[in-house]
């Protein structure tokens, strides 16, 4: 979708529209409620609209959505018309939204890495670390962490 603010309003009725269309005044049963309407994106001459949506359901279910709104885009397309009342209706394309393969996909990775740092921790407990607590002890130094004045590492009062 361009920057154009004519688009983004365009775009947004035609959210609007198709939902309403599809909730309210379309019968076909391969619809119903299991279709969800996520976005829409138009084009900068305002001459193509692509809507996405989503499905409840499985493939069977996603295979039977899609063709409902196939043959329900003529009619949908002439709602878009009547309520944009623009000169040219754009035509509509529907696509499914990746969106919630895409989050279940992250999710999945996500609890791998739990998995993996769980592992990791448990893996870890009771190690010592390999150059001791404090790596950045220096030998020159006291316990109070300051340098002997003679520079020598040691303080005259040990010998």
């Amino acid at each position: 979708m361009a920057d154009n603010p004519r688009a983004k309003r365009l775009a947004d009725l035609i959210r609007e529209v198709v939902a309403q269309k599809l909730q309210r005044d379309i019968k076909d049963p391969r619809l119903g409620s299991r279709v969800t309407i996520t976005d829409t994106r138009i084009t900068g001459d305002l001459r193509e609209a692509t809507v996405f949506y989503t499905v409840y359901g499985d493939d069977a279910d996603r295979a039977e959505v899609a063709a409902g709104l196939r043959s329900a885009k003529g009619i949908l397309r002439s709602a878009v018309g009547a309520a944009a009342g623009v000169k040219h209706t754009p035509s509509l394309e529907f696509v499914p939204d990746a969106l919630p393969e895409n989050a279940r996909s992250l999710d999945h990775l996500f609890d791998q890495a739990r998995e993996r740092d769980e592992e990791l921790r448990r893996a870890s407990e009771g190690a010592d670390y390999a150059a001791g607590a404090d790596p950045y002890v220096s030998r020159d130094r006291d316990d109070d962490g300051e340098v002997p004045e003679d520079g020598t590492g040691k303080d005259e009062r040990e010998d």
